[in-house]
């Protein structure tokens, strides 16, 4: 059986992989999906003080303090800054990496140096409130106009509208900084798509990867979220990674 971390992406919270972690579960395995500080349930906690690092922690506590080990770590979107930032402070830790839909972030990067154009467009409609400039506010996400993160079955905008929290956007300025990238950049990475990303990628681009991941890269066909339109083919992957 295996040990997951399911990291979500920007104006989330652990609530997304409901479903994912179900399927999981009743398969025998270990599933953890934390909030990170500021959004979701968590959206009390707001304030000038949440970045990037401070994210980062968030999943390198719990990884600490329910002493895992062997851990699937999964991130997001925005969650890829996460999971690589968390994996080179507990590079010892961690089994395998994977990128769901997410950003593959360099040293000395930001999420705006990885998704300049969306970012940007994102901040188009930031606000500030009680001193933090907040982004990706319900229903204006710039990757698909008009919808929920590419979700378009009602029930499940329904479900998940009320869920979804703005972000504070010092979270995707900041540049991620790695201590340890030659032994992190060891651990087994497994990455898999949507259409959103797909179709950014070029045929060589798409060769690099399935040479990076030694395989271990698949393509579902849907919109971002992807944990929420297709939980079942996600699961299906996540447990095909373990094996």
């Amino acid at each position: 059986m295996a040990t997951y971390v399911l990291v979500h992406g920007g104006g989330h919270g652990g609530w997304c992989y409901q479903q994912v972690a179900r399927l999981l579960r009743t398969k025998g395995h270990d599933v953890y999906t934390p909030t990170l500080t500021g959004l979701g349930e968590r959206e009390h906690l707001l304030g000038p003080h949440i970045d990037l690092n401070l994210q980062i922690t968030d999943v390198v506590k719990l990884i600490d303090f329910e002493d895992l080990h062997d851990v699937i770590l999964v991130g997001h979107s925005y969650g890829g800054m996460v999971i690589t930032g968390t994996a080179d402070r507990r590079t010892d830790r961690i089994a395998n990496l994977v990128y769901l839909d997410a950003a593959y972030p360099a040293d000395g990067q930001s999420l705006v140096d990885v998704a300049g154009d969306m970012m940007n467009a994102a901040r188009a409609d930031a606000q500030i409130i009680d001193g933090v400039e907040l982004v990706l506010f319900p229903g204006k996400y710039p990757m698909s106009p008009g919808d929920y993160y590419g979700v378009t079955d009602p029930a499940q905008i329904a479900w998940m509208k009320p869920k979804l929290t703005p972000h504070p956007w010092q979270c995707f300025e900041q540049k991620l900084k790695l201590g340890n990238e030659e032994a992190m950049r060891r651990i087994p990475i497994s990455m898999i798509t949507t259409n959103v990303q797909q179709d950014s990628l070029t045929d060589e681009i798409r060769e690099a990867i399935r040479g990076m991941t030694q395989g271990r890269y698949w393509h579902v066909e849907t919109g971002h979220d992807l944990m929420i339109s297709e939980p079942g083919q996600v699961a299906q992957i996540l447990a095909e990674i373990a094996r």
